[in-house]
């Protein structure tokens, strides 16, 4: 079953700190990662948030081993994900 994760990192991340991320995790030859069906970022009050729609939980999990030391060398606490079940997603 599908899941949702949305990411409200613990300390404020910027746009420049999550391009760097990205930057790092396409150079390793990890981004995307089998089973993420979407990624979004996006800005609230000027910090970056992600919400991800992952195949499965297995997948998701497998990655995050991958992805928190990226994270950890660049200075990003994600924090918790919030994690639900997907009922429905509609693509255009």
């Amino acid at each position: 079953m599908s899941m949702l994760a949305r990411f409200a990192p613990a300390s404020p991340t910027t746009t420049q700190e999550y391009d760097e991320v990205m930057r790092r995790l396409e150079a390793q030859g990890i981004w995307p990662p089998d089973g993420l069906e979407y990624h979004c970022a996006f800005l609230v009050d000027g910090n970056v948030r992600v919400s991800e729609i992952w195949d499965s939980r297995e997948q998701f999990e497998a990655f995050g081993q991958q992805l928190m030391p990226v994270l950890a060398d660049a200075g990003i606490d994600p924090g918790q994900p919030e994690i639900v079940d997907v009922h429905n997603v509609v693509k255009r």
